[in-house]
């Protein structure tokens, strides 16, 4: 992919987000979809722009986005074209109710892969990206190193919400960790434990446009992780994705140590 192509693209979505996302923060009426989720004129609004604007730049390309059908998100994904995964508003509770979490996600697929992801965040003008080759915050060069820390010294993003009962409880019971947090936003998420904002990770259940891009930059920043029964997280598929990482290999294998006697039998499928 042609850097100066990508930079247009970036420079696309960081001013989409500043000219629509930043007037309606806190501003905007919702309403919710049929799986309870809220949607705002945000959302669509920024779908729409974004979506344009890439067919413009790449028309032989297809766009997955959040809020199309589902019929529409399957096309894009056996289109056989290059396809960008967009999540136009990540965290979009957070942004209808005044919290300053939240993101858009826009990842590149090329033959069933990621090869670009892009996480901007407007409210503290963050835009992490990533190709192949290196992750960036605001274009300078980032990286994980190791810790030194033990799994009871670190800080845990865990969303309990789509745990089972017998992890949560396992979790909430054993505090295997120092600390932890639930932000509301995968994707930006996947960003800050790039960023070694936290330390290890664990989510039951994401959708593709939730994880790809973020993903996609934590792995290039040199994480660790898997879905929960042990495969790669990325699934060229809209079924939805477990997710187990930490910030180094020690710290992973304590993770997954601690957590797999509560998996085994559970007949985890993402």
């Amino acid at each position: 992919m042609n850097q100066s192509k990508l930079d247009t693209v970036i420079s696309s979505v960081i001013c989409t987000a500043k000219e629509e996302l930043i007037p309606r923060y806190n501003k905007v009426c919702r309403q919710h979809k049929k799986d309870g989720s809220i949607v705002t004129e945000a959302d669509l609004l920024m779908q729409e722009k974004i979506s344009q604007r890439l067919i413009q730049l790449f028309p032989n390309s297809v766009v997955l986005g959040e809020e199309m059908s589902v019929e529409q998100q399957a096309s894009a994904l056996a289109s056989g074209q290059m396809v960008w995964c967009l999540d136009p508003l990540d965290g979009t509770s957070n942004f209808a109710f005044g919290i300053p979490y939240f993101a858009v996600s826009l990842a590149l697929i090329e033959n069933g892969r990621a090869s670009f992801g892009l996480v901007y965040d407007p409210i503290r003008d963050e835009c992490f990206t990533a190709t192949k080759a290196k992750a960036c915050l605001n274009n300078k060069a980032i990286s994980l190193e190791a810790t030194g820390l033990e799994l009871h010294q670190s800080t845990a993003i865990i969303d309990f919400k789509r745990l089972t009962s017998e992890l949560s409880v396992a979790l909430v019971s054993g505090s295997p960790f120092a600390s932890q947090r639930n932000f509301g936003a995968s994707a930006l998420d996947w960003c800050w434990l790039a960023m070694g904002r936290g330390h290890v990770y664990l989510h039951g259940s994401q959708n593709i446009w939730d994880y790809a891009a973020g993903q996609f930059i934590f792995e290039r920043c040199g994480g660790l992780s898997q879905t929960l029964s042990g495969e790669a997280v990325f699934k060229n598929a809209l079924e939805k994705r477990s997710a187990i990482a930490a910030v180094d290999t020690a710290l992973f294998e304590q993770w997954r140590g601690w957590t797999q006697p509560y998996i085994v039998g559970l007949k985890y499928r993402f």
